[in-house]
């Protein structure tokens, strides 16, 4: 997705009055990017202190006594004893197993809520419409009731937010990310994943109240937990570069960020928590069940750490390369990949997230460019080149015309 891909419905939010705030743009655009100082919200947010406003994304809600099964049939994850307040997510793939769409799930016992990129909304709306046939199912729109929230926080109501609850469970989606889910598995083959301690979530909101949170932020009302210390520790607003810092430290894809047209999930490590590989068949499984049972995928998510003396961050897009030696001797550099997120770490300095060719060793030194400039940048693999192939099956002898004595 690139960021000519505006959102096409989200109204631009009411915490944009906040002081400091400055708009993002693109695909966020209509909330902040920060509020004038992004390396002390990553901080404030990632201990658990802030908010971030989501209010662009799109919420889709489905109703129906035949909705988790429905869902189910056409979804890569297992959701059909998905419990009422849990969370989880899926992808829809397309016939041949391309990624088209990834959403957050959360059922509240009577509806089942997706939360969505705001540019893949209306596709998504259609398409659920399409495949409904007889089901009794009903798909709504609810961006224009309930807005999105983020926080880093298991706790969400800690920082001063209310979930809304129409049916009598909070809408709080919390991140599986952290562990591989249930029916997942991981590629990366770190002791310790940095995801371990990611606990974030998304919290639905009443839209209408937007402007009593935004009111509530600006005079330091709200406190992180109870305010029963003496200097409670006031809940601040963080923008969206401090949100998209910690998702690439923590190796989180992003469906507007790492997916292209070509994307499958085997690339982004995202069977870990977005596929159930022992449910029953949906479209694209064929090709989630044969490449990672018997194939390797075509290229593998890798996190950069950039050489920050030139003081440029790469952009999404900007072309990642390497040195390839030629028969004759001579090296030369090649394309090999395409950065897809990109930010300034508080504690790692300039990273990004980036799709290589899976060929590409571990062990070479990668170069982005970017705005003229040659970055050099060296890799932490996520996926690494063995991901796949998990299935030990035996290779048999060819078979051919046997000579005498053989």
């Amino acid at each position: 997705m690139t960021d000519s891909e505006a959102p096409v419905f989200a109204p631009a939010s009411v915490l944009l009055a906040l002081p400091g705030a400055v708009q993002a743009e693109g695909i966020d655009a209509g909330v902040a990017a920060h509020y004038g100082n992004p390396m002390i919200e990553q901080r404030s947010l990632a201990a658990g202190r802030s908010i971030v406003d989501l209010s662009h994304r799109g919420v889709l809600g489905v109703s129906g006594p035949d909705r988790l099964t429905w869902l189910n049939s056409i979804a890569s994850q297992e959701l059909r004893t998905l419990e009422a307040g849990e969370s989880t997510e899926m992808l829809l793939l397309d016939p041949t197993g391309r990624l088209e769409y990834a959403i957050r799930v959360l059922d509240d016992g009577v509806e089942t809520w997706l939360l969505v990129e705001a540019a893949e909304l209306p596709g998504l709306q259609k398409f659920l419409d399409r495949m409904k046939f007889m089901l009794r199912v009903q798909v709504v729109d609810h961006t224009l009731t309930y807005a999105t929230i983020g926080a880093m926080t298991n706790a969400p109501a800690s920082v001063g937010i209310s979930a809304a609850a129409p049916n009598e469970v909070p809408l709080t989606w919390r991140d599986p990310w952290a562990v591989v889910a249930r029916g997942g598995y991981q590629y990366a083959e770190t002791p310790e994943h940095p995801a371990t301690h990611w606990t974030y979530t998304e919290t639905l909101v009443p839209r209408a109240s937007l402007a009593a949170l935004r009111d509530a932020l600006a005079a330091g009302a709200l406190t992180v937990g109870a305010a029963t210390s003496a200097s409670p520790l006031s809940v601040t607003p963080a923008g969206l570069l401090a949100l998209e810092a910690l998702r690439i430290a923590a190796w989180r894809p992003r469906r507007a960020r790492e997916v292209d047209e070509k994307s499958i999930p085997h690339e982004l490590d995202w069977l870990r928590t977005a596929v159930h590989l022992s449910k029953g068949c949906y479209r694209g499984q064929e090709t989630v069940a044969k490449v990672h049972n018997l194939g390797h995928p075509p290229r593998r998510l890798v996190m950069l750490h950039l050489d920050g003396s030139e003081g440029v961050l790469p952009a999404p897009g900007d072309p990642v390369q390497a040195d390839r030696v030629r028969p004759e001797g001579d090296a030369e550099r090649v394309t090999v990949g395409a950065i897809t997120s990109s930010a300034i770490h508080y504690e790692l300095g300039p990273i990004a997230l980036a799709v290589i060719k899976r060929t590409i060793p571990a062990t070479s030194t990668l170069y982005v460019e970017s705005a003229g400039i040659l970055i050099s940048a060296s890799q932490e693999v996520i996926v690494p080149q063995s991901a796949g192939s998990v299935a030990d099956i035996p290779r048999l002898p060819r078979l051919g015309i046997r000579t005498p004595g053989h």
